[in-house]
């Protein structure tokens, strides 16, 4: 679908009616500009969008009319000449120390999830219990 320029006239004579508008027709996708002269209640829509669904959603809000539908021409883009690309800034290396990473020396907690305490041991008093789990 190509770009339309679409020019609908809405009767809004209230501010809150006005902004339900706004609303409705911005979650359309497809719409790139929307513009609305207050004075005379015309509301301007360019963007690849079918009308006639907006126009349906517009009338549950007030009255519309759809005044002209027109066909947006691309712009002819003049070829731009290349420009030199700035010189890009020389980048900083820093060597690599050991002081360069917060927890190299807690190793040990990296290789395992928990860590007992240092004082920590198992006593069994009977060599023969039974749990059941």
């Amino acid at each position: 679908m190509t770009a339309q320029k679409s020019v609908l006239q809405l009767s809004v004579h209230e501010e809150r009616i006005r902004k339900r508008v706004w609303a409705t027709i911005s979650k359309f996708s497809g719409i790139t500009s929307i513009a609305m002269d207050d004075k005379t209640g015309k509301m301007t829509l360019v963007g690849e969008v079918d009308v006639s669904r907006i126009v349906k959603k517009l009338r549950k809000l007030c009255n519309v009319e759809l005044v002209s539908v027109e066909v947006v021409k691309p712009s002819e883009k003049k070829p731009e000449p290349e420009k030199p690309a700035p010189a890009k800034p020389a980048k900083i290396v820093v060597p690599v120390t050991h002081f360069n990473y917060p927890y190299q020396y807690y190793s040990s907690y990296v290789n395992s999830f928990y860590q007992p305490c240092e004082n920590y041991r198992v006593v069994v008093e009977e060599p023969n219990t039974c749990v059941i789990m």
